[in-house]
């Protein structure tokens, strides 16, 4: 997404200021963020995440196409950390929470272990694709080999 992107983004969405005006607001905040960082303050924007201004050290280091070591300078790098919500809504559950059922550790008391069925993840069909009309079979129990508690033979 570029700047003139959010400008119109915020023009369309939210309404009441003209074009020039939302394009100033964007200028404002991204400003504001610019002279924030620069003073070494971290910004918190809630239910998105943290932008955290870190200081590195100076380093060896070395040039990747001479192979030469070079010594790389101190600088200050901004990271990201995206907060729960925004992983939350990036990578959403599918169904009720399916995938906490994938793994299961240990057989239900009154199930015989041979007959334990394993939750297998299905990707959805591709888009435009034709959606399948049968109902999908359920995958067949797998049969557990038993393995000798006895250390190998030299």
């Amino acid at each position: 997404m570029t700047k003139a992107e959010i400008v119109q983004a915020l023009y369309t969405r939210v309404g009441g200021f003209s074009k020039k005006e939302s394009a100033d607001i964007v200028d404002m905040v991204f400003e504001m963020m610019k002279e924030t960082l620069g003073r070494g303050e971290k910004i918190k924007i809630s239910g998105f995440g943290n932008f955290v201004l870190r200081d590195k050290r100076q380093r060896p280091g070395r040039n990747p196409q001479t192979g030469d070591p070079i010594k790389i300078s101190e600088r200050r790098v901004l990271t990201f950390k995206a907060s729960q919500i925004l992983k939350q809504a990036l990578n959403p559950r599918t169904g009720n929470g399916a995938h906490d059922d994938l793994i299961e550790d240990e057989p239900d008391e009154d199930e015989d272990e041979s007959d334990v069925a394993v939750a297998v993840p299905v990707a959805a069909p591709p888009a435009g694709a034709p959606a399948a009309s049968a109902p999908i079979a359920a995958p067949a129990p797998v049969a557990s080999a038993s393995v000798p508690n006895e250390a190998p033979k030299e």
